[in-house]
Formats: structure tokens, sequence, C-alpha cells
């Protein structure tokens, strides 16, 4: 089995089976409901897991438990910095007990970033309510 394949099978399970923290934080971000912005769970980039994407925003949202390695998450960040992503990082703490200032430096962070595809984000202009076109 290719690596893309298994790192695509494990990313599944992964969401799948999420963590506890993963499930209280992705309640508020799925379905746009933080600022309007999508976020995908799981995601595969590079060689790399994410627990959170926005795509539009080149944003991953981590959440980290008590085994995290300091030093090699330094390196993931920096290796996915390298693909033009930034990445956020909280604790399994933070998010239980401060979710609504998680949330704010999320959305905080999401504004201030540029649009990965600049023009994507207008809305899309709607035929007349007739369906009669323009």
């Amino acid at each position: 089995m290719d690596n893309d394949l298994r790192l695509s099978l494990f990313a599944k399970e992964l969401r799948n089976n999420p963590t506890p923290f993963e499930i209280i934080l992705w309640k508020y971000l799925k379905s746009s409901q933080l600022g309007g912005y999508k976020f995908r769970r799981q995601s595969v980039i590079g060689p790399f897991i994410c627990d959170f994407l926005c795509p539009s925003k080149a944003l991953i949202v981590e959440v980290d438990g008590d085994t995290h390695d300091a030093a090699r998450d330094a390196k993931r960040d920096a290796a996915l910095a390298e693909f033009g992503y930034f990445t956020m990082r909280f604790t399994n703490y933070e998010v239980g007990q401060s979710l609504e200032g998680v949330l704010e430096l999320i959305l905080e962070k999401l504004e201030s970033l540029p649009d990965r595809w600049p023009g994507k984000s207008l809305p899309h202009p709607n035929p007349s309510p007739e369906g009669e076109g323009l």
C-alpha cells in the first residue's frame, strides 16, 4: 500500500474516532458556523494529517493532548508553513476550559489572513427568483 493511500485511510479512521476535545471544537467549526469559514476535519497535507483545516485561509488548527512533543510539533509546523499554511495549536485543556477564547483567537486569525484564492469568496450572483435569468 502506498503512503498516500495509507495516510488517507488513517485520516478517515481519525475522522471516525475523534478525541473528546476535537468533538467539542468541531461542534463550533462545522457547517461554516465560525464567521462563515468552512473547515475540514483530518485533512492530509503532504505527509501530515491536520486536525482542522480552513482551506480558503490556509489555516490549520491542531488540538494537542498531553503526549505532544513541542520540538517535533515545531518542525511539523515549519514544514506546513513551507506549503503555505499557518498552524494554530491549542491544548485539550484550553479547548475544555476556555472554548470561547479559543474560538475568538481562531476567528481573529481567520480574519487577519489573506484569502488563499482572491475573488473566490465573492458571492455567486443569483438568477431572478422566477428562473428567467438576468
